[in-house]
């Protein structure tokens, strides 16, 4: 009986060592996978560092191609596209005034009463129509038709509250977010369709043209005043507010910037001198590119796959559309090579921008002692369940370090248009105000983003950041276009007079 105790317990014990070395194995994978982890981590950290010296060789480089694209066609990335709005609004503007906001599925007509200095805005009332999916690859007058029936529907329920001047025509700002070559402030010929569009007869045709048949067809008295697109009218809306707005930015599912310049300092235009001496630059920057932006295996692989390689980086690094969609690429590697959700590759991870940046935004904000809405979005998109607080913490660190470089990127794009308006300093002794108008869902929205980019931009400009200011501005591609309709209108020159 005493041996088969003795053996028993010498078998418990050797069941309890072999126990006993199992987890130690597993915690010691488990602590290498970790190390592993944060080893991906740092690495991720110091690629997309972004430190002030090399934010201001990218603000150098910006300012660099700018001047390359205002000399001539195509001799920058930076398209630097003239705009022909040589008039922003001063808040004098009077009367009522059109919109229509073209730019994807869904299309906005708008109509605000002006009423000059006093007054501003006196009313605005818009709607919303969506496109029926055959008009978007039908024929061009098929989808102006429909248009132009809308907006005659529109005007129809003109209330009292809205007074066109006697004998005036009525004036429309038109916000066309497709790809055009511009000819003059109210023409433009359509370059090619994006967003699900294809309407083959309306390439190389001139937009305006073609919506004002249409607007005659339904027999609508109306004249297109301006085309522009929705940063431009964003800059618009912002002169309107503040007569010290000189450039915009939009930072949302995709980006850009426009700015005042001075019309002689544009060699590539050929035209007559605008009385105003300036001239609205459309820069296009989502498509600038420099050897000193921060680029890793993420961005390189990411736009590898996108539809148009090599094309748009700088948008590709800081803008809506692609900062989920990054956090999700580096996540996925940190499943595949150190185990970060367990031993197996959540399938969904692999899905190409499931991870939407409005979700990595409400994981960064997470502020709970256990990341419980970190937790919960993991379950709810990527189907990931039981996600330990280490791995949490973990990913709450990528979203950090990706909004952070894109944050601290566009602040330096910001100081780029500063420098080539030479504002970045002080002169004389003179310190003019400088306002940046701001808007798009991503500087709206994502309080971190925003907040770093403030900061970056205030610790890039050291004393001259007192008289920079950032002001968002609300809804360029509608009140914006109706402005820039006032401020091109046919019978400034009368009222004027």
């Amino acid at each position: 009986m005493g041996k088969l105790a003795a053996t028993t317990t010498i078998l418990c014990a050797a069941a309890a060592t072999a126990a006993a070395v199992l987890i130690i194995r597993h915690r010691m994978k488990s602590s290498g996978k970790y190390a592993k982890t944060l080893e991906i981590l740092k690495e991720l950290e110091e690629k997309m560092g972004t430190p002030e010296a090399k934010l201001r060789q990218v603000a150098d480089a910006m300012s660099v191609e700018m001047h390359a694209g205002l000399a001539s066609e195509g001799g920058s990335k930076l398209k630097m596209l003239i705009s022909f709005v040589d008039n922003l609004p001063t808040g004098d503007e009077k009367g009522l005034f059109y919109a229509l906001d073209l730019g994807g599925t869904n299309f906005r007509v708008l109509r605000v009463q002006l009423g000059g200095k006093e007054k501003r805005v006196v009313k605005q009332e818009f709607d919303e129509v969506s496109i029926p999916p055959n008009l978007m690859v039908g024929t061009s007058d098929a989808l102006f038709d429909f248009i132009a029936s809308a907006l005659a529907k529109f005007v129809a329920t003109e209330g009292e509250d809205f007074h066109l001047s006697p004998g005036r025509q009525r004036e429309l700002g038109f916000t066309f977010s497709f790809p055009v070559k511009q000819l003059s402030i109210a023409s433009g010929t359509l370059i090619t369709w994006t967003k699900g569009f294809s309407i083959e007869d309306a390439v190389g045709e001139d937009i305006v043209a073609e919506l004002s048949k249409a607007i005659e067809r339904v027999g609508l008295d109306m004249r297109v005043a301006a085309l522009v697109n929705d940063t431009i009218g964003t800059l618009a809306g912002g002169r309107y507010n503040n007569p010290d707005a000189i450039a915009a930015v939009i930072l949302g599912t995709g980006t850009n910037a426009a700015y005042v310049e001075r019309a002689q300092a544009i060699p590539k235009w050929h035209g007559l001198l605008p009385k105003s001496g300036e001239m609205v630059i459309n820069m296009e920057w989502g498509n600038f590119r420099a050897s000193q932006l921060p680029l890793t295996e993420y961005d390189h692989a990411l736009d590898v796959e996108s539809l148009n390689p090599g094309e748009q980086i700088f948008e590709k690094i800081i803008s809506g559309m692609y900062l989920g969609e990054i956090v999700r690429r580096v996540l996925l590697r940190m499943a595949e090579e150190a185990a970060l959700f367990g031993d197996i590759v959540p399938p969904k991870l692999r899905t190409p921008f499931i991870l939407r940046t409005p979700v990595m935004s409400a994981m960064h904000h997470d502020s709970s002692s256990d990341l419980k809405v970190v937790g919960t979005k993991l379950k709810d998109i990527l189907e990931i369940t039981n996600t330990s607080l280490k791995a949490r913490k973990v990913i709450v660190e990528v979203c950090d370090i990706v909004a952070s470089r894109g944050a601290r990127l566009s602040a330096a794009g910001i100081l780029g248009i500063l420098k080539k308006l030479g504002r970045d300093v002080v002169k004389d002794g003179e310190k003019p105000t400088s306002v940046i108008s701001l808007d798009g869902g991503l500087f709206e929205h994502y309080t971190k983003f925003r907040n770093t980019m403030e900061s970056t931009l205030k610790e890039l400009l050291g004393e001259v950041g007192e008289t920079i200011v950032i002001e968002h501005s609300n809804d360029g591609s509608g009140i914006g276009a109706a402005l820039l309709a006032a401020s091109h209108s046919q019978y400034l020159e009368v009222e004027e007079s």
